[in-house]
């Protein structure tokens, strides 16, 4: 399928020069936290929502353009991140699974002209800016062809960083599927670093907030 707004391939750019957009993935119905129960991207963490505290680390990290894609409560997950610069995109299609997110994600302000984007997890309350500055570095000195991800012992996790060159093949994505596929058959090099625990550490459950930390909210 041909994207008529995808930009045109260029010349490879220097490091210094390379792009990276990032999405923020925060449309997920939490169906682990129970019926009618908590929201893990409300959850507190050192005073803020997770979700914000997630942001933050996004933009202090200096990825540009971002997006936050929101779905499931979305005026409360899009209330939790006010004032920051973060474009928001919602997700109309979220109660399907992931791959509707990549594609909203994709399709936000001048991210389909970025070198690379980062995605990022909501619900991962370990990532550290420092985390996502190394994957940024990463990419730039293999010069933007590759995937980077994040490994905790040499086991995949997440954030990611794909290349523009999946970014037709995430378009095409449906379902509730991620980005794995594309990673293992696009051929390119995948460099992995590693973040420790940071990369497998997520909230889907009550407990799982409590032990890494945060506090219930409604």
């Amino acid at each position: 399928m041909e994207i008529p707004t995808r930009p045109r391939p260029r010349e490879a750019a220097s490091p210094e020069t390379l792009t990276i957009g990032a999405m923020l993935l925060a449309a997920g119905q939490a169906r682990r936290m129970g019926q009618n129960g908590p929201h893990k991207l409300l959850a507190e963490f050192d005073g803020q929502p997770l979700v914000r505290r997630s942001a933050e680390r996004l933009v202090a990290a200096g990825f540009a353009p971002r997006v936050l894609v929101t779905g499931h409560r979305q005026t409360e997950i899009e209330a939790a991140v006010a004032g920051l610069e973060i474009e928001r995109r919602f997700n109309a299609d979220y109660a399907s699974g992931m791959a509707g997110s990549l594609v909203t994600g994709l399709q936000g302000a001048g991210m389909l002209f970025c070198d690379g984007v980062l995605i990022m997890l909501a619900d991962m309350p370990a990532v550290t800016t420092e985390n996502l500055m190394d994957l940024a570095r990463a990419f730039r000195q293999e010069g933007g062809r590759c995937v980077v991800r994040s490994v905790s012992g040499g086991k995949r996790g997440n954030p990611v960083i794909l290349p523009r060159a999946v970014f037709d093949a995430v378009l095409r994505l449906e379902g509730d599927v991620g980005a794995r596929a594309i990673i293992e058959n696009s051929g390119l090099p995948v460099i992995d670093i590693e973040i420790g625990d940071a990369a497998h550490i997520d909230v889907d459950t009550p407990e799982a907030v409590i032990a890494a930390g945060g506090t219930l909210r409604d």
